[in-house]
């Protein structure tokens, strides 16, 4: 046990001394009591006995039997004194309590070592040395285990020893949380993250991503079930659910409203498997379709919604059911950990841009206002004829503003967020108004988007794109035209940004690296990544997610005209 190993010494000089005075006490209680030398015997067996354990007090064998022989021998010594006082004239026991107040160290010093459980051992150990040496001693022609007096005295000194046993425990408690303090919660944060990294380690291809997770959940439900379209939807707030993954020839537009009237809503809020014999889709089909909603339940907690549909009745009867849950069971605990280390990485990396940028304003920010004030100065105090110092100080003021300008914008783009009431449109469009600005471009913004929402990390990944790619136009092209093109349809989302600078053959290196960045985030949430030139003269980079609606809708129109 490490924690009493390490408070070990600590205690050794408090047992050697407490044992030293009440071995003293009871000697004198004793020799007052029996008024006999000879009953002091007792007093010097209880220190040859207890003599192991002061000077062995972490051995792991010796110090446990030493406690245990000195209880034994208490109990004898007790049961004896109590009887020679009797004969004394002392009667009801009360010689008992001339020995008994010793029981109080070997139960305070497993005490003091945490050893609560040993304590407890103690007193039971002494409780029955007590009545089995009372048991064997006559007192006045019958045996001591028949005086209420006697056994009164020792139910009394046990009660106050077990009574200290628990107060020491309790004590200890109160000081171990005192002492942890707060910090406590970070070591237990660290504790479950670092099994988290262990366990993450050892999982099919090492992930814990969402996506992916959805993704092979619906290959393996193609297996059990007829699928012609299929979805995996999550909870994103505001009483809505978000696809993390699809499959199907065709775009999976299901209404996914929680307080509309669909088997969608009724699902989820049934924790129950249904079976409808129409599509959840809002453009409705016609035909026959059959569609199977099954929950992905943790615990008493709905993470998550399959859905599946197929262009035939009945294609889902119980015992298809059956072999859908039996996977969906397992792979709701899957989801649910995924989606906890998501929002976990989510909340890391947030905080990350936040320290970022309070140090950066805190710190080289604040120094280069105070250069550009004193550049301000020099210029207000300097000599008429210092022309050529007056133009170095005017290009020094110049570079120092663009510094600034480029941190501010640095800062606004760490602390860019998606506000889950505006949605990514909206944050793209404010970004881009203010780095255009900045910049002296002319930003033309098409906005279109739907009121459903993609998950929260997938908004965040794109946001990071288009800023990227807004930066690397105001800052590579020399551009003086800015179009930002944004459609959400999840789970179809296209963003555009082209300008109509030098083309990205002409960019500078670093340039380079912001679009190897965004590829690199794109493929991060399993979408594409488009870079060409825009004509006559620009570059366009897009970042696509799904298939289009409109070319869905286009299909649609043009099954419907062969039908006719």
């Amino acid at each position: 046990m490490p924690a009493s190993t390490s408070r070990q010494p600590s205690t050794q000089p408090l047992a050697a001394a407490a044992r030293a005075v009440l071995l003293a006490l009871v000697a004198a209680l004793t020799l007052f009591a029996t008024r006999d030398a000879t009953q002091l015997w007792w007093i010097a067996l209880l220190g040859v006995a207890g003599l192991p354990a002061v000077l062995a007090p972490q051995h792991r064998l010796l110090a446990p039997i030493s406690r245990f022989a000195e209880v034994v021998v208490l109990g004898l010594a007790a049961s004896q004194v109590a009887a020679d006082t009797h004969l004394s004239g002392v009667t009801g026991g009360v010689g008992a309590s001339a020995v008994l107040p010793y029981l109080a160290v070997p139960v305070t010093v497993t005490a003091l070592s945490r050893r609560f459980r040993e304590g407890a051992a103690l007193l039971a150990v002494a409780a029955a040395t007590l009545l089995a040496s009372a048991a064997f001693t006559q007192v006045d022609g019958g045996p001591q285990l028949g005086q209420v007096g006697y056994l009164a005295v020792c139910a009394q000194w046990l009660i106050l020893a077990g009574l200290g046993l628990y107060t020491a425990g309790t004590l200890q408690r109160v000081m171990r949380v005192r002492g942890e303090g707060k910090p406590q919660p970070y070591a237990e944060a660290t504790r479950l993250l670092t099994q988290l990294r262990t366990v993450a380690r050892q999982l099919p291809g090492a992930t814990l991503d969402p996506g992916g997770i959805s993704e092979h959940l619906l290959e393996e439900l193609r297996v059990v079930a007829k699928t012609d379209r299929g979805a995996v939807l999550s909870a994103s707030g505001g009483g809505r659910l978000v696809v993390l993954a699809q499959i199907g020839a065709d775009r999976v537009d299901w209404e996914t409203t929680l307080d509309a009237d669909s088997a969608i809503a009724d699902a989820w809020a049934s924790q129950q498997p249904t079976v409808s014999a129409r599509s959840q889709a809002r453009s409705r089909r016609s035909g026959e379709v059959s569609a199977l909603i099954v929950p992905l339940v943790a615990g008493v907690r709905t993470v998550g919604l399959v859905v599946i549909e197929a262009d035939t009745a009945a294609a889902y009867p119980p015992p298809v059911v059956s072999r859908v849950t039996a996977l969906t069971g397992p792979a709701a605990l899957r989801l649910e950990a995924a989606l906890l280390f998501d929002e976990v990485r989510s909340l890391a990396t947030n905080e990350e841009r936040q320290r970022l940028a309070r140090e950066i304003h805190d710190g080289v920010a604040q120094e280069l206002v105070m250069v550009g004030y004193g550049i301000d100065n020099a210029l207000a105090t300097v000599h008429e004829d210092a022309e050529e110092t007056a133009d170095s100080l005017r290009t020094l003021r110049q570079e120092v503003t663009r510094v600034i300008t480029e941190l501010r914008l640095s800062l606004f783009e760490l602390r860019s967020e998606v506000d889950r009431h505006g949605g990514l449109a909206a944050a793209i469009a404010e970004y881009a108004r203010t780095v255009g600005a900045s910049g002296g471009l002319r930003v033309h913004l098409s906005l279109d988007e739907s009121t459903a929402r993609l998950p929260a990390a997938t908004e965040a990944e794109l946001l990071r794109i288009a800023q990227e790619a807004v930066t690397n136009a105001r800052k590579h092209a020399g551009a003086s035209n800015l179009w930002v093109t944004c459609e959400v349809d999840p789970p179809y989302t296209r963003i555009e940004v082209s300008d109509d600078g030098h083309g990205i053959g002409d960019q500078r290196p670093d340039g380079h690296y912001g679009l190897a960045i965004m590829a690199e985030r794109a493929e991060r949430i399993r979408g594409r990544l488009e870079i060409r030139p825009r004509q006559p003269s620009g570059t366009t980079v897009a970042v696509v997610l799904g298939s289009s609606p409109r070319r869905d809708k286009v299909r649609g129109s043009a099954a419907a005209a062969e039908g006719e």
